[in-house]
């Protein structure tokens, strides 16, 4: 199968993977807020800075050493498992030691129980990174999509079951939980590759060179994107932590899962043609127009109908977190341009321009957030809107350089969708008010959500194809070779 056709392969089964897990996900998430309210979230997310640094340094960038380096043997699967579950015991003894304290720093004595808890997730986990790193450099998506949709629909089930029994925050603990040890027994299950007590030095250095850089600047991201938090669960209380990380965890949601399905089929094929600059600036220019073209309508449109959508799924409870989700859904369409940047110097190897880029943003972000969080949360709230585009800017001026393609050129590129998109939702959000209004319509019920979104949608995609937008004449093309490739396998399979 020719690289292309891997691909195209490859991002239908990571797409049905990644939707179908946060779709269950998704719902719930909704199912267990209506239950819980603001406080057990609140809670959680105070946490999940330590279980963020936890996983990095779990895994300690090996995992995208394995998947840049062209000729692995068993001796570099078999090191760096070995590595992965050393470093994960160890992180956990630490967090075990150390619980007591952040319970103090929050002022929630039940933090020591629940953190001690819920980080047994990060020696759980260490031990599919090898399987789920090996299936992705294969292009291997479908064992790992059979792998996580019943743990997350098995997992999600039973967190509701003990949210509606009263179990409160661990409800949400021992979601997590089930879900990441039913992954790891399937996933040991569905693939063929078993560990072996083989323990390189050499192998063990060279992966350890690579995945150090990445750890230190995926360690101070995470510092980084907690910090928000951080500062929030500290001087504020866990109600508006909630209210934050729900807005936060939702505006990011289709971002986020977006970015990481084409992120698990293009990184391995970005590795494949790093020595080709030409093609890596072509493959890398197609992904992120297209990319941004289809997710600025659906992140627009839900600033548009932020509203109605928290009233109706999540009940009037989270109230005090739409005026943030509305400011966050527009700067979250520059989240793939970010990543897809650092993907450029990682397969280039240049992991330590990675660090020294995240070393000049993070200060200038601790500088800012340090200066605003006595202000009040939405000051917060709308740096973190700044700060996207000045990351974006960053980033894309050191791997434009590399591939030729300028951060002000990739702008360039996708800045029509994204303008349209925003005046559009804009527009919409003055015109519904007054519409609604006027025939004593709610503007927060089921009736304005759905003529809100209908509307957005139609403008888009009409202008779109009236504009002649490459990337929604691209999509086609792509969809129908999909189909093409689906059909021929069937009739190789029947002959």
């Amino acid at each position: 199968m020719s690289l292309r056709n891997k691909t195209i392969t490859g991002l239908a089964w990571t797409f049905g993977q990644q939707f179908s897990v946060q779709a269950i996900n998704f719902i719930v998430q909704l199912v267990l807020a209506r239950i819980l309210g603001p406080e057990a979230f609140g809670l959680i997310a105070m946490i999940m800075v330590i279980m963020v640094i936890g996983n990095t340094l779990s895994d300690s960038g090996l995992a995208s050493s394995l998947i840049r380096t062209k000729d692995v043997s068993e001796k570099d699967y078999s090191t760096v498992f070995i590595l992965n579950v050393g470093f994960s015991v160890w992180i956990y003894g630490v967090i075990y030691f150390f619980a007591p304290i952040l319970s103090s720093f929050y002022q929630e004595t039940q933090l020591t129980d629940v953190v001690r808890l819920f980080s047994l997730s990060i020696v759980i986990r260490s031990l599919t990174i090898v399987q789920t790193t090996k299936l992705t450099k294969e292009l291997n998506f479908r064992k790992q999509m059979i792998a996580q949709v019943p743990s997350v629909l098995i997992g999600g089930i039973c967190g509701v079951v003990f949210a509606y029994w009263g179990f409160g925050v661990w409800s949400l603990v021992y979601m997590n939980l089930i879900q990441v040890s039913i992954f790891s027994v399937l996933i040991w299950l569905i693939t063929n590759w078993k560990p072996t007590l083989i323990f390189d030095k050499e192998i063990c250095k060279r992966h350890f060179l690579f995945g150090y850089k990445l750890t230190i600047s995926a360690l101070m991201h995470s510092l980084y994107t907690n910090l928000y938090v951080i500062l929030i669960g500290r001087f504020y209380s866990p109600q508006q932590v909630g209210y934050y990380t729900q807005a936060d965890n939702l505006r990011i949601f289709p971002a986020r899962q977006t970015t990481n399905a084409v992120d698990k089929v293009t990184y391995p094929i970005f590795s494949k043609v790093q020595d080709d600059p030409e093609k890596l600036r072509s493959i890398y220019r197609s992904v992120t127009q297209q990319i941004v073209f289809w997710l600025t309508p659906l992140m627009c449109c839900l600033m548009l109908i932020a509203e109605p959508l928290f009233f109706l799924l999540l009940t009037d409870a989270w109230e005090g977190a739409i005026l943030y989700f509305q400011i966050l859904c527009v700067s979250a369409v520059m989240y793939p341009l970010t990543v897809y940047n650092l993907n450029i110097l990682n397969v280039k190897g240049r992991s330590d321009l990675v660090l020294r880029i995240a070393i000049v943003k993070y200060i200038i972000s601790i500088i800012g957030i340090f200066s605003l969080y006595s202000f009040g949360v939405i000051y917060l709230v709308w740096f973190q809107f700044i700060i996207t585009f000045i990351n974006f800017f960053i980033n894309g001026y050191f791997s434009g350089k590399i591939i030729e393609y300028p951060a002000l050129r990739q702008f360039n590129d996708i800045v029509l969708y994204y303008v349209l998109g925003i005046a559009i939702g804009l527009i919409l959000l003055y015109c519904g008010s007054v519409l609604f209004a006027t025939f004593s319509i709610s503007e927060r019920s089921w009736l304005a959500l759905l003529i809100k979104s209908s509307f957005f949608f139609l403008l888009y995609f009409g202008l779109s194809f009236l504009f002649r937008f490459r990337p929604l004449f691209e999509s086609y093309k792509i969809a129908k070779d999909f189909t093409n490739n689906r059909s021929d396998h069937e009739k190789n399979i029947n002959n």
